[in-house]
């Protein structure tokens, strides 16, 4: 699907390390070229042309993002990714409010940029970690997830899509739930919001984060997500130009309204005008349109790997296109190399999750996470070079 629009893949590559991040297409490419090109100028900073061209295309984007996961323009806070918004929510909401006691509640199966911010938060303020039980498939459920709430739960913090079980977690339903015992929930959208619709007014969540990397977009730039109420007590954890509206001293600082005074600094806004461009693109093509074909390029993959007896699906029950799996006998590692020599590119390791072996009692997999730009005959290549483990062990010394 579209292939023709990305020069990575022209180079007779096989990509399977989506879930690491996507190639872009010319036009979010030539849409950052633009920028550096044309209007170099900083944005929200300068009284001449250049610069009011750079900020109405820096404040379309944020219109755009709005309307692509249907928020209001002021609840979008560009960030450097997905990773600072977890740490902005972490240390400039919820460290003020938490108390000794207070609990959090996250998975095993969450990425270290949604377990570490809240690790370092609960040693600082006295709060407890606590996890919502995974099912046999290693997916959440919305009975675990009421069975782990206690009176002293404060926030879920949980991936929409987790990155190597591949599991939807049943949002709505867990966030109205927490809500009507006064938890907040944070989820993680950087492995959904690239792969299908994602509605914050729909889904009620307090706070949603993603990367513009994971969704054809540059690297560097990402969105938080909060309620307008929200993120106007959220501290900034970043003081200094563009957010602030005076300063004389210590005792008089005053700030912008939302969002620019969560935005201090000069943005990375080629990154942002790309994720423009990302949007338009993915939009053209439709969202749902993505995750049809990806669900069905993962059953086709699935079905081909439980065909070879020496290969090992974690996650055969996942919701979307990451498969996670292992060659008996072969460190994944040497697994990747070997793919490797074929152009064949997947993630080999614990891929961000690391304390997902304490459900799995697997420290490693090699993972396959899918696009729209994938296709069932690079499955079948890729099938075919997996399905003679005595080659795969040869080739790999």
């Amino acid at each position: 699907m579209n292939r023709e629009d990305f020069p990575m893949l022209q180079s007779n590559i096989i990509y399977f390390d989506n879930g690491a991040t996507t190639f872009k297409p010319k036009s979010v490419i030539d849409a950052t070229s633009y920028y550096y090109s044309e209007i170099s100028a900083n944005a929200h900073r300068g009284d001449y042309e250049i610069s009011y061209k750079v900020d109405v295309a820096y404040e379309n984007t944020r219109k755009k993002v709005a309307n692509f996961i249907n928020a209001d323009r002021e609840e979008v806070i560009f960030t450097s990714g997905a990773t600072e918004s977890l740490n902005m929510i972490a240390t400039g909401f919820f460290k003020p409010i938490l108390e000794p006691g207070d609990e959090i509640l996250l998975t095993l199966s969450e990425h270290a940029s949604n377990v570490l911010p809240w690790f370092r938060l609960a040693k600082e303020c006295g709060a407890i970690i606590k996890y919502i039980e995974l099912d046999s498939n290693l997916h959440v459920t919305v009975s675990n997830t009421m069975a782990a709430i206690t009176p002293n739960t404060k926030v879920i913090s949980i991936a929409g899509i987790t990155n190597v079980v591949g599991d939807e977690r049943p949002l709505k339903e867990i966030i109205s739930y927490a809500h009507h015992n006064n938890i907040f929930v944070v989820v993680d959208g950087a492995q959904s919001v690239p792969h299908m619709k994602t509605d914050v007014k729909e889904l009620d969540c307090d706070f949603l984060v993603f990367s513009a990397h994971k969704m054809c977009g540059p690297t560097g730039v990402g969105v938080l997500f909060g309620k307008k109420e929200l993120l106007e007590v959220l501290e900034p954890i970043n003081l200094g130009g563009g957010m602030n509206e005076s300063f004389d001293n210590i005792d008089s600082i005053y700030l912008k309204e939302l969002p620019t005074r969560l935005e201090a600094g000069t943005p990375n806004i080629a990154g942002v005008i790309g994720l423009s461009a990302a949007i338009d693109y993915l939009n053209k093509i439709g969202m749902d349109n993505i995750k049809l074909y990806e669900i069905k390029l993962k059953k086709y993959l699935i079905n081909k790997l439980k065909n070879i007896p020496h290969i090992s699906v974690l996650n055969e029950e996942c919701d979307s296109g990451i498969v996670a799996f292992n060659v008996d006998g072969v460190f994944p590692q040497d697994v990747a190399y070997y793919l490797n020599k074929y152009n064949i590119c997947v993630r080999a390791g614990n891929h961000c999750a690391k304390i997902l072996k304490n459900a799995t009692g697997i420290k490693n997999t090699v993972r396959v996470s899918l696009y729209f730009y994938n296709t069932e005959s690079e499955i079948d290549k890729f099938v075919e070079l997996l399905s003679d483990k005595e080659r795969i062990v040869r080739e790999m010394i």
